[in-house]
Formats: C-alpha cells, sequence, structure tokens
C-alpha cells in the first residue's frame, strides 16, 4: 500500500494531504462494513470496522504509527474519554456505597486476572517486567466495545449495568497504574514508595482536571437545556479541551473524564440524554478508534511462538475474569449464572488497553517490546472475539433479542437502530 501511496503523491495533489483521503475512505469502507455487518449476519458492528482495519493493517497502510504519538494519540484519547465520560454517567456512586460487594467483586476481577496473566506469562519464560506489563494491559476491560455492542443490540437490564460499572472500574484501575508505571520507566526512581507517589500524582491531576470539567459542564447544563444539539456539541468540546491539555499537566486525558462523569451523575441527579447530533459524533470517534486500534494492531510481526502466547493469555484472561467475578459475586446481588454473563461482556480488549500499551512503549521502547509483541496480536484478536462474546453474553442473560434472528436485523435497519 505504501508503493500505491508514493504513485498517487506524484500526480495527485490534495490541500489536506492524501492522508486525509485515504482514512476518509477507510473510514468509509468501515462503516458500511459495520452496518452490513449487523444487517446481514447479525454480529455487532463492531467486528466489521475491526476487520476492515485488520486488512488495512495487513496491506501496509502506514497511516498510524506506534507507539501512537501527534493526532493519533489526540484521536485515541478523545475517543475513549468520551465513552468513559457516558460510561462514569452511568456509574452509581451511591449505588456502590449501599452494596460495596460490587466494589469488591472489581477490585477482586481485577487482581486475579493480573495476578493469573502474571504467571502464564512468566511459565511461558516472558521476563519479569514485560510479563507484568502485559498483564496490567490484560486487566483492562473495554467499555468502548462494550458501549457500542449495548447499542446495536439495545441490551438492558442487571447483567447490562454491572458489566458497565465493572468494566469501567477497571479501567480505572489500569489508567491510573499504566500512567503512574509509564512515568516511573522513564526516571531514575524505583520501589513502591515511587511507585505510590507517582500514582497518587496521576490520580491527583486527573481528578483535578475531572472536577473542572464536570464543574463546567454543570455551569453549561443550567443554562442550556440537556435535550439541545447544541449542549451536546458543547459537551463533546468541553471533553477536547479536557483531553489535550490534561496529559501536559501530568493526568490521565480518559481517567480524568471519567472522573468527570461520575462526579456530574454525583450531583447533576437529573438523568439526561445526548441528542442524536452528539449520537453521529461519538459514532465517529468510535469508527476511527477501532479502525485505528485494529490498524497498528495488524501491522505487528506473528509468528508461531507469539500467536501461542496470545492464545494462552486470552484462555487464561478469560478463566481468571470468570473465576474473579465469582469470588466476589456471594452478597453482591446477582445469581451466579448473571456473574458468569457479566464476566463474558467483559472480555473484550480494545482503546484503553492500547493507550496502556502504547504508554510503556513510547516510555521505555526496549524494555516494553516483549510486551507489545504479546499485547497486540491480543488485544487485535479479543476485539473481534470479545465483541462476539459480549453480543452472545448480553443476550444469553435475557437482556437482548437473539443477535442473528430477523428482529434484530431489522432493528438494525431502522434509524434508532445506527444512534450511539
Amino acid at each position: 500500500m505504501n508503493d500505491w501511496s508514493g504513485f498517487w503523491t506524484q500526480w495527485l495533489h490534495l490541500p489536506a494531504g492524501l492522508p486525509t483521503l485515504q482514512w476518509a475512505l477507510l473510514l468509509a469502507v468501515a462503516a458500511m462494513a459495520g452496518y452490513l455487518m449487523q444487517r446481514r449476519i447479525g454480529l455487532p458492528k463492531v467486528v466489521g470496522y475491526t476487520l476492515v482495519g485488520t486488512a488495512a493493517g495487513l496491506m501496509g497502510f502506514g497511516g498510524a504509527a506506534w507507539p501512537l504519538s501527534g493526532t493519533g494519540l489526540f484521536v485515541m484519547e478523545l475517543a475513549v474519554a468520551v465513552v468513559l465520560f457516558e460510561c462514569g454517567g452511568r456509574l452509581p456512586l451511591r449505588w456502590l456505597r449501599h452494596n460495596p460487594m460490587v466494589l469488591l467483586q472489581s477490585l477482586a476481577e481485577a487482581l486475579f486476572t493480573g495476578l493469573a496473566a502474571y504467571g502464564a506469562m512468566r511459565w511461558l519464560g516472558l521476563a519479569q517486567q514485560a510479563s507484568s506489563l502485559l498483564a496490567l494491559v490484560a486487566v483492562a476491560a473495554s467499555p468502548t466495545v462494550l458501549m457500542r455492542v449495548i447499542a446495536d443490540t439495545r441490551a438492558a437490564g442487571a447483567v447490562t449495568e454491572r458489566a458497565i460499572v465493572l468494566c469501567t472500574l477497571s479501567s480505572l484501575y489500569v489508567l491510573v497504574l499504566g500512567a503512574a508505571w509509564a512515568r516511573l520507566m522513564t526516571g531514575p526512581a524505583q520501589g513502591i514508595g515511587a511507585a505510590i507517589e507517582s500514582a497518587a500524582m496521576v490520580l491527583a491531576a486527573s481528578a483535578a482536571m475531572g472536577a473542572l470539567l464536570a464543574l463546567v459542564l454543570r455551569l453549561v447544563l443550567r443554562v442550556m437545556s440537556p435535550l439541545s444539539g447544541n449542549t451536546a456539541i458543547a459537551v463533546l468540546a468541553l471533553i477536547a479541551v479536557c483531553t489535550a491539555v490534561t496529559a501536559p499537566l501530568g493526568g490521565s486525558a480518559p481517567l480524568a473524564a471519567l472522573l468527570a462523569g461520575m462526579l456530574l451523575k454525583h450531583f447533576y441527579v437529573r438523568p439526561w440524554a445526548w441528542p442524536r447530533q452528539a449520537s453521529s459524533a461519538s459514532t465517529l470517534l468510535a469508527i476511527l478508534m477501532f479502525v485505528l486500534v485494529s490498524t497498528v494492531a495488524a501491522q505487528w510481526r506473528w509468528s508461531a511462538a507469539v500467536a501461542g502466547a496470545v492464545l494462552v493469555l486470552v484462555v487464561v484472561r478469560l478463566a481468571a475474569k470468570a473465576v474473579g467475578v465469582a469470588l466476589a459475586n456471594p452478597g453482591s446481588g446477582a445469581s451466579w449464572l448473571q456473574a458468569a454473563w457479566t464476566s463474558g461482556a467483559m472480555s473484550p480488549l480494545s482503546g484503553v488497553a492500547l493507550l496502556v500499551a502504547s504508554g510503556f512503549v513510547a516510555a521505555a521502547p526496549e524494555a516494553a517490546a516483549p510486551m507489545a509483541e504479546i499485547a497486540l496480536p491480543a488485544i487485535l484478536l479479543m476485539e473481534v472475539l470479545g465483541a462476539i462474546l459480549t453480543t452472545v453474553a448480553l443476550y444469553g442473560a435475557g437482556e437482548s433479542l437473539k443477535p442473528w434472528t430477523p428482529q434484530m436485523r431489522e432493528r438494525a435497519a431502522t434509524p434508532e437502530g445506527d444512534g450511539a
């Protein structure tokens, strides 16, 4: 594909540049593939987006650099931040206070997944540091994939809400620890004390930006109607501003957006939904993110040894999440079957995992290279397989229609079925 790019560049002069044309065409193809994937087969649109990005990456599309930087990094952070802001707005702090077992369930799932992934990678002979980094990446669940599948299947119910809560909390842990770990990898300080201090600094900076964003958004909602399209655009623009300024201040932009959504939900109790204008904008960001993730991951070096390690990591991660959710399930208000479906809905890997892995590689390329060799193919695999497993889990929980039935395909064809 790079040869073709050089050929076209010789005679095609575009004001916005050839990469803009390539990305526009890629997004158009991805949007059509996602629609057809759900309309004809009944699978989530995410699968279509990812397959298009994978094909582009395997063909050598050079529009996505690794590790992420510049515009690619900003778009990825913005797309994840928008979804985490929405997830934070659906995370009821009062419910966690009255049902602390859900928080314990989240901590148990994250800890068990991290330990199991670390042990599996050490068993395969991976170095200690690379195994630790890969274990943290494995902890991440993808709220982005989950939210897109929920939108596609129109799922609603106890398992759906609990999966959102657990995915959101796991993203919070991974973003804090990942940003802190990346900072430690670039500095001379080592040890538990330095790690705690670094994590506290990342969390403090992100919390400060999140609180400021929540305060501004609350003022916006006081003077503007929550149902207005202009309000939705203002919210998206303010999240973009937060994304641009949080990292230079030492925080994590997606984490700040998540905390802002949680604070806004806590202090602005009236429910509000983004109008369709914002849904279209967030859908575009989501498609761009899925294509970017799969394009970057598909360009990585593949081998039999890497494939074996990826399969071990995926199997161990799926089993560990199921066991972790089950360990703290008694007293959490969910049945054992609901706990099993919840763990299945937490299986995807996507934007959060890629951001954390990219941060490690940017901080210490040589030390993080063995981690990236396994992490990127695993992210690519679990973006597709995880979306399918999430769809099956939500159907198995009885909270959505069977995805491959004519009724579901008819819903996908309606205007409401294409919302965010």
